[in-house]
């Protein structure tokens, strides 16, 4: 790209994202639920010192394993080992009033996806909502993400079909993105997708219990690429932006879905495979990249998944649902960092063969008295 207009482009993009930083996330009517309970074990260390969790864990075919106990899990900080301070175990099937509740929020990407993809997208998501003759396990709510209008449902529901006829009630028309081709239409995207799911994450940040938000979409543009050079300054923006929506998807617990409405029309493409570059957490302002802001990185970073290469949506969004089945809510300390915004990349494992723990990568420490 001609080193004059990616000049132009960051300039555009830092005064978009600093906008979108200090929108007010979208007005919508709280959602009723208790909050939930900070475990005794705790207690002694203040909140903004722990980090919690959501951990999966399943065998060899993909399935949620239950019945495991504290000491199965070893968690590593930076790969020293730590203290589990609180362990739950959550299990669907044994459901008590001092779980964590849960819900999950269906995004359909208007903007990013063809009209073609979108209207695919609105029958395979239609299927989800009305099978089980629309008696959905867990309290869900739809957004349909578009350049003319936002629609959120402001309260969450477990009626599928009450669900499906609100979704053909919204509008995902031709996107007016569209009618700004190449470059600065990407740019257009890019902005408008970011300022979006960092509204979405403000909203949720106050509101007790896990959110499974499952976005439809092939994500925004990467903008990332050989011979990228940023200033000093640019690049200390666009650092300070990833610490904050890390720190929001957390806070929130939000864990984040990236489904691909292309299936297989995008199986073997680059495109599909590039964005696992930029999976290792950012440490420097030096070493940002715009592809570190991507849909895909967020979903991997916060310890969800991306799916693609599929054309059997309904499929797809039932596995990122099961999440809720079985899962272990775990926290520790966080590390007394030397530096403001200090990276610590966590990894966690079960100590038993043939079984996969999935949770989120990294966190950024904050320097604190002893």
């Amino acid at each position: 790209m001609d080193r004059f207009f990616w000049f132009l482009f960051v300039l555009f993009l830092l005064s978009s994202t600093l906008s979108a930083q200090n929108t007010p996330p979208p007005q919508l009517q709280p959602r009723s639920a208790e909050p939930a309970k900070a475990p005794s074990s705790a207690a002694a260390i203040p909140a903004d010192r722990q980090i919690q969790l959501d951990v999966q864990v399943t065998d060899k075919s993909g399935s949620p394993v239950r019945g495991l106990q504290q000491q199965d899990f070893t968690l590593l900080d930076d790969k020293r080992p730590q203290n589990i301070l609180s362990f739950q175990a959550v299990d669907s099937t044994a459901a008590t009033a001092s779980d964590p509740p849960v819900e999950v929020v269906l995004v359909v990407d208007a903007v990013n996806a063809s009209f073609q993809a979108v209207t695919y997208e609105r029958s395979e998501l239609k299927k989800f909502l009305l099978q089980n003759g629309g008696k959905l396990a867990l309290p869900t709510s739809l957004i349909v993400f578009s350049d003319t209008g936002t629609e959120v449902q402001k309260t969450s529901s477990r009626d599928g079909n009450a669900l499906a006829a609100l979704y053909d009630q919204y509008e995902t028309g031709l996107r007016i993105v569209n009618r700004s081709q190449g470059f600065w239409g990407a740019a257009e995207r890019f902005e408008m997708s970011l300022k979006t799911l960092t509204s979405f994450i403000e909203y949720e940040k106050p509101r007790p219990g896990r959110k499974l938000m499952v976005w439809f979409s092939p994500g925004w543009p990467l903008l990332s690429g050989p011979n990228i050079e940023l200033t000093r300054k640019q690049e200390q923006h666009f650092f300070d932006v990833i610490v904050s929506a890390s720190a929001d998807l957390r806070q929130a617990r939000i864990t984040l879905y990236s489904i691909d409405p292309l299936g297989l029309a995008d199986a073997g493409g680059s495109r599909i495979v590039y964005y696992k570059e930029f999976l290792k957490g950012v440490t420097s302002a030096n070493r940002v990249m715009p592809a570190d802001l991507s849909l895909q990185v967020f979903a991997v970073q916060s310890g969800g998944r991306v799916l693609n290469s599929s054309n059997d949506l309904t499929t797809e969004i039932a596995n990122c649902v099961s999440d809720a089945d079985a899962f272990y809510v775990v926290s520790f300390q966080a590390a007394r960092a030397d530096r403001a915004n200090e990276y610590h990349a966590i990894a966690i494992t079960v100590d038993k063969p043939g079984l996969t723990a999935r949770a989120r990568t990294g966190y950024y420490a904050q320097p604190y008295a002893p």
